[in-house]
């Protein structure tokens, strides 16, 4: 069977409206509101470099290895599908996991949110080490 596109077919019409259309993104797909654009690589720079380029919620120096540099983020405290603002005073320098961890809760100031995540981290290392402990050796034992 072979199919051929009809220039005035219903659907081409429909592409054609909705490619016409401008929709204004980022879009919440949570609350379907606008949220602030992301930093620029310019603004994210000045925020790494403002914090030192070290994760404000455990501490991480992103400048001590490579691996470190590779996992620094700019989080928005008050995340952009909460309607967070891309304002300096919103922004720090994160690790990837502190801001996996943090998500997009919000909370009542700054250091509950350096509480919780240093908790959960702690909650998970505790978790994996239990999951991933090995017997001691015979020849540690003996």
């Amino acid at each position: 069977m072979v199919l051929r596109k009809e220039s005035g077919s219903r659907s081409s019409r429909l592409l054609r409206k909705i490619s016409a259309l401008e929709v204004p993104m980022p879009l919440s797909l949570m609350t379907l509101s606008l949220v602030d654009s992301p930093v620029t690589l310019q603004e994210g720079l000045k925020i790494l470099e403002r914090d030192e380029h070290r994760c404000q919620y455990c501490g991480l120096d992103g400048r001590a290895s490579f691996e470190n540099a590779l996992v620094m983020r700019v989080d928005f405290v008050v995340p952009r599908a909460r309607k967070g603002k891309k304002d300096p005073s919103n922004l720090v320098a994160c690790c990837t996991p502190c801001n996996t961890i943090k998500g997009t809760r919000v909370y009542g100031s700054f250091d509950e949110a350096k509480a919780f995540v240093l908790k959960k981290r702690e909650e998970l290392r505790k978790n994996w080490e239990s999951k991933t402990a090995r017997p001691l050796a015979r020849a540690a034992r003996a």
